[in-house]
């Protein structure tokens, strides 16, 4: 049970790492870059939580 959780942190640990990497790399301004950021990072800590039975 453990390792899955495990597993599964790490998984989305990296996927929210690789979609930030892409965002930077996208030709949008400046601004469209630090939103989607946010909302990356937002959606990345939701979800980190689920897996940590917060919510």
């Amino acid at each position: 049970m453990g390792t899955s959780v495990l597993v599964s942190i790490l998984i989305t640990f990296l996927v929210i790492v690789l979609v930030l990497y892409l965002v930077a790399r996208l030709p949008i301004d400046a601004r469209a870059k630090q939103i989607a950021r946010i909302i990356i990072i937002i959606i990345g800590i939701v979800s980190l939580l689920k897996y940590l039975a917060v919510f």
